[in-house]
């Protein structure tokens, strides 16, 4: 057998050797060089460089990385990507404004789906960023009370007036089995929007979630300070069938839920907590709430009840104002109102407060679909000084992963900035970074995100959206 020339042995020498000191390394799939690296789980808060391949960190490193792609964060944080834990409209419109506002999770967990495999056949490949859903107490009482397919039922349909017999909880319990076992993330409930479902009722829907151990995503059966009623009450309610069950409980937007009454509400859930039960909450950083007006919420005794007269109540397709007249009319076509209902001192505590995650409650027509995560770092991080811009980090990422990832695993690499976790990131400068919707141009993107990785991927590169780029993946709850 020929040996090989003597110059190629020792070339070959020379390679493993400067390949075992280091000198020699693959290059990354992409590097992120020179920005402030902040991970609200370890508390790093530093000049870095950030190796990513394969769609996950790979490397955080002092000294400079080479990579195929190469991004310059000078200047700029580089954070995980925020979880939206609560996001209704998923349209392709949606989508790019939120991963120009940072998102890079967008799940619906209040209303859910009744067929879980259904939702995420009709998005698979086709997202800029990460989806998911719960299965929905509403959505499948609907199906099981014969309504026609809707966002929410009217007040006057089945699922908000018919009491449902022995046969139909039963028929309800299965449906909802049926979304956990097929990966849904959790068991939505919108109690305010089915009224007639009675505590019972609830209490055999939570006893389903705790089975699994699946987390219960609740809108409070009652908002407001008024007795009977109260956003106390609701409050209440839930924890109580969350102590009798076992099941791990969320509570949505709890400013929007308790308006004068919000600190109660958190204190509530402080002393929960400290008694052991598995609660948590989130906020969204507007005055103004929205829904559907056709709704059981808006029923004249239920407005009246929370101190809601017509011209608090703004119509997201003209901005008008209503009175009398145009509410009759609007509720009757249905659709999508805006409820001016809080006030600037009650969201900015809960924005403050230790246990409140950020949550955008986004919907179409609303500025918190376009501007929630940007308003949070540019209004109350920056202006306000609220709270700190690692606070607002951990809001807007570790929480919500944290709040999923008993039930769902994958999200324990969410959430994160460390080698191992997930490359889903968000570039944006500090001193720039703002939401520009408003309640009359609702649809007009963030400012100051310069670059966001969805899976290694920039889905955002340059404050520019990607169009034609897909690497959303689904976020899905355990499948036996």
């Amino acid at each position: 057998m020929r040996r090989p020339p003597l110059r190629i042995l020792l070339l070959s020498s020379v390679i493993a050797f400067a390949a075992a000191a280091g000198a020699i390394a693959q290059p990354f799939d992409l590097v992120l060089a020179n920005g402030r690296v902040m991970d609200p789980e370890s508390g790093l808060d530093a000049v870095r460089h950030v190796g990513v391949s394969g769609g996950r960190i790979v490397e955080l490193s002092t000294a400079p990385l080479v990579g195929r792609e190469n991004i310059d964060a000078r200047g700029l944080v580089v954070a995980p990507g925020f979880i939206d834990l609560h996001q209704h409209s998923l349209d392709a419109a949606s989508l790019r404004l939120k991963a120009l506002d940072g998102v890079t999770s967008a799940l619906e967990l209040e209303v859910g789906a009744a067929d879980v495999d259904r939702w995420y056949a009709a998005r698979e490949g086709r997202t800029p960023i990460h989806v998911g859903v719960s299965v929905g107490h509403i959505q499948v009482r609907m199906a099981v009370m014969g309504d026609a397919p809707a966002f929410l039922p009217g007040a006057k349909s089945g699922a908000a007036v018919r009491a449902a017999a022995p046969d139909q909880i039963a028929e309800i319990r299965r449906g909802l089995e049926r979304g956990l076992q097929r990966g849904a993330l959790g068991v939505g409930f919108g109690v305010a929007y089915t009224p007639v479902a009675g505590s019972a009722e609830i209490l055999d829907m939570f006893r389903v979630a705790a089975q699994s151990g699946a987390p219960c995503f609740v809108h409070l059966r009652y908002s407001g300070t008024a007795e009977p009623g109260s956003a106390l009450q609701g409050l209440t309610e839930v924890v109580a069938l969350a102590l009798v069950s076992g099941a791990p409980l969320h509570v949505l937007h709890i400013q929007s839920s308790g308006a004068r009454s919000t600190p109660q509400l958190l204190e509530m859930i402080v002393a929960a907590r400290s008694r052991g039960l598995d609660i948590t909450t989130e906020c969204y950083p507007y005055t103004a709430g929205m829904s559907e007006i056709r709704a059981a919420t808006f029923e004249p005794e239920a407005l009246a009840r929370r101190g809601i007269a017509f011209a608090d109540l703004q119509w997201g397709a003209t901005g008008e104002r209503l009175t009398a007249e145009t509410f009759a009319k609007y509720r009757q076509q249905g659709g999508l109102v805006i409820i001016h209902s809080n006030t600037e001192e009650i969201v900015r505590a809960a924005v403050a407060h230790p246990l409140a995650m950020i949550a955008s409650d986004g919907l179409t027509g609303h500025p918190r679909n376009a501007g929630t995560y940007a308003r949070i770092l540019g209004r109350y991080v920056r202006e306000a000084k609220a709270i700190t811009l690692m606070e607002a980090l951990r809001k807007c990422t570790l929480l919500p992963a944290q709040r999923l990832e008993k039930f769902t695993p994958m999200l324990k690499s969410k959430g994160r900035l460390r080698p191992g976790a997930d490359a889903d990131l968000v570039v944006f400068d500090p001193e720039r970074v703002a939401d520009q919707a408003t309640f009359e141009q609702a649809a007009l993107p963030s400012t100051g995100i310069a670059h966001v990785l969805v899976g290694g991927v920039a889905v955002v590169r340059d404050g520019k959206f990607q169009e034609g780029v897909w690497p959303g993946k689904p976020v899905r709850g355990p499948v036996p």
